[in-house]
């Protein structure tokens, strides 16, 4: 369960991500240049890597990684509505 729950994690911080790219916020134009990479490519090679290592250590049994992913989840969430919403 935990490991289905993680993934679902993961699919919601593509969205998030993807809706934040797509939003053409100014605060995008000063992101690193790493993010900038391949037309913001790069950053979800990051985002596919934190998934996958989650993934992996929840497939194992370390179930604290599944609270870590949310937490993370989370904020991501958070950031995301301060950025799509104006407030920042």
């Amino acid at each position: 369960m935990a490991l289905i729950l993680t993934f679902l994690f993961g699919v919601a911080n593509f969205i998030l991500h993807r809706a934040v790219l797509d939003s053409g916020h100014p605060l995008l134009e000063t992101m690193a240049g790493f993010f900038q990479l391949m037309g913001g490519r790069a950053a979800f090679v990051l985002e596919f890597a934190l998934l996958l290592g989650a993934m992996l250590l929840v497939g194992q049994g370390r179930e604290g990684w599944a609270w870590f992913y949310a937490a993370y989840t989370g904020a991501n969430a958070l950031a995301a509505w301060l950025i799509l919403s104006g407030r920042v």
